[in-house]
């Protein structure tokens, strides 16, 4: 197999294909990546995070808050997400929250490690996070992960050779390596492990001095940094290990200023320091750098917000674990594979279950993770990554918002709220932008349409209103416009608007469904929108469709393959799929169409349970080509 650059030398001619998979891998250089640090005495514990843009110096600025103030937590991170676990607020904790790296913000919950410790270790890959030793207060031998895509709680992976605090790790795209700590006397033991398996940590070789608290995730490909250790005083070296062979660490550089206790990050080509305190015990805004390749004493590159003493935790979205290159290891990228997921309803009890399946294949769902909590009647949308269900029933009318990360199997987050409780919208989305429209809002039903960006959690904002107030909608689009179809009236509605998703401001006529009718849903492609099922007085098999980007009254399309309502909805731009429903009863039938042809829908397979009120959304609709 061909070995092409990595990130780290990404120098030479490359062919647009091989740019294309480097960018859409993660692997390409990214000369805008971000670092960020948190946590830290200064001299009490702070929640502030602080960014950087590695490859440029100066000042770091603010990103956010983590959720509590603390220090000696861990970080690691992929393209998308910084993670910070555990630490020490007042005492050792599990907690795991999350950042999304391209937005600024605060973090929110991920989960919880298998243990609460504080002055563990951290480092990852691009798919999964790996957390080892630290102390409870006794030493910690622990090793678990995450799937950084996901949230929910760590899993046991195994156990480090010693059980010791005051650890650091870095990784490459599959090998990760623990170095140093306290036993508690100070070691200098180096252990690894296969990121991709589970199993007992294996002995490395040695640093250079022993000691604990060097500097977390500084590393290329192929090469693994440790800086600023302490060893009953600070040292100022800077050691390094070549990650795919064992061995003991060699010595290649020096600290612009000594000091102990400094979280580190890279973007594969420099090594970033932050932080820390100096030999009298002080705490520094310093930061520095160097160059992983060639090592060398360290360059000043700017400081951070606020002093930040001993025991911060850091992140990056372009160190050595992310860069797979053309070696074989880097997975295919997830986005527009046409998942379909459906979200929440009922069985009859409320659930807050999640299935998935492939839209381009035929078969039964499968489990994918849960909602925060069981409800149903949900509008779904999503971008290629992300799904966002909104305004379900728990069993109360409700605002809540929640999202799903599509790349892996996991639980939803909370994201935040639309501008009204209610229940009965639904909406569609563009790759950056989802709509609500349109549901019961007690006393009455409502024409209010709420928008989010879908990569930022956050409030809903107001977007205009439906030509009329109905709830129990249908709504599918394009990548530039979204059709509000049916709905109660209150009476069965034959009425189709649309709005401009980008823009804001009230929807404006489109034309009529061939038959009026409420708790009916749309799937659509880039050109075609089609509107299936419902009730028109009695349970309803219709389907209709539409030229979305013009406007007039629907034509008939053919029959799902039962007569039901509350069905879930996904497409990608060939298939429509409509998952469960009421005919009266729950039922587990899903079934599709091709959107560009006309007739009648054909059996997928089905959903784990019958269940009808469940939202659904996919990461390939129609609203996200062009």
């Amino acid at each position: 197999m061909a070995n092409y650059p990595q990130l780290d030398n990404a120098s030479g001619v490359w062919n647009l294909r091989e740019v294309y998979d480097a960018v859409v891998g993660g692997y390409w250089p990214n000369h805008g990546a971000r670092g960020l640090v948190t946590g830290g005495g200064s001299p009490s514990n702070t929640s502030t995070i602080d960014q950087v843009i590695m490859s440029t110096a100066g000042n770091a600025t603010d990103f956010g808050d983590c959720t509590n103030a603390r220090s000696a937590a861990s970080g690691y991170g992929n393209q998308t997400r910084g993670i910070f676990a555990a630490g020490s607020p007042v005492g050792s904790e599990n907690r795991i929250e999350y950042v999304t790296i391209a937005y600024a913000g605060n973090a929110a919950d991920f989960g919880d490690r298998t243990v609460s410790t504080d002055l563990q270790a951290g480092a990852s890959n691009s798919i999964r996070g790996i957390v080892a030793g630290g102390r409870t207060p006794s030493n910690q031998n622990v090793i678990d992960y995450t799937t950084i895509m996901s949230v929910g709680n760590a899993t046991d992976f195994g156990d480090l050779t010693q059980s010791r605090w005051g650890v650091s790790a870095v990784a490459s795209p599959t090998r990760m390596l623990f170095a140093g700590g306290a036993t508690p006397s100070e070691v200098n033991t180096t252990d690894f492990v296969e990121i991709m398996t589970t199993g007992n940590a294996v002995d490395f070789g040695d640093l250079t001095v022993t000691g604990y608290m060097p500097s977390n995730q500084i590393s290329s490909s192929t090469r693994g940094v440790y800086q600023s250790i302490y060893n009953g005083g600070n040292d100022g070296r800077i050691q390094y290990f070549t990650i795919a062979s064992q061995g003991n660490a060699i010595d290649y550089g020096d600290l612009s200023v000594t000091r102990d206790s400094t979280s580190g990050c890279s973007n594969s080509v420099r090594g970033i320091l932050l932080g820390g305190q100096n030999p009298s015990g002080n705490a520094v805004n310093t930061i520095d750098f160097n160059i992983i390749a060639t090592g060398g004493t360290s360059t000043d590159f700017g400081d951070t917000t606020e002093v930040r003493g001993a025991k911060t935790s850091s992140a990056s979205q372009s160190h050595g674990g992310l860069n797979d290159g053309y070696l074989g290891t880097r997975p295919l990228p997830i986005g527009n594979i046409g998942r379909a997921l459906f979200a929440g309803g009922f069985t009859p009890s409320l659930v807050k279950k999640i299935d998935t399946v492939l839209i381009p294949t035929l078969g039964n769902a499968a489990d994918f993770g849960d909602l925060t909590q069981n409800m149903r009647g949900l509008a779904g949308n999503s971008s290629s990554t992300r799904a966002v269900f909104g305004m379900g029933r728990t069993p109360g009318d409700s605002n809540i918002i929640e999202s799903v990360e599509m790349q892996s199997l996991g639980n939803a987050a909370d994201f935040g709220n639309l501008t009204v409780s209610g229940r009965g919208c639904d909406g569609m989305s563009s790759t950056t932008r989802a709509t609500f429209g349109g549901g019961y809002v007690s006393p009455a039903i409502t024409n209010t349409i709420g928008y989010i960006t879908i990569a930022t959690a956050g409030d809903a904002s107001d977007f205009g209103d439906l030509t009329n107030a109905r709830d129990n909608i249908g709504a599918a689009g394009s990548p530039t416009r979204g059709v509000f179809a049916g709905g109660n009236e209150p009476g069965n509605s034959n009425v189709m608007d649309y709005i401009t998703i980008a823009a804001t401001g009230n929807a404006t006529d489109f034309g009529d469904l061939t038959v009026g009718r409420y708790l009916l849903k749309g799937c659509s492609s880039e050109l075609r929108s089609v509107f299936g099922g419902g009730n028109s007085g009695s349970l309803s098999n219709v389907i209709d469709y539409i030229t979305t980007a013009s406007t007039g009254n629907a034509t008939d399309f053919g029959d799902l393959t039962s007569a039901r309502v509350k069905a879930a909805p996904a497409s990608n731009q060939t298939r429509g799929v409509w998952a469960g429903g009421e005919t009266p009863s729950e039922t587990n039938i899903i079934d599709y169409v091709t959107i560009a042809s006309t007739g009648n829908a054909v059996d997928f397979g089905d959903m784990v349970d019958d269940t009808a009120g469940a939202g659904g959304t996919s990461d390939s609709h129609g609203g996200l080509q062009g």
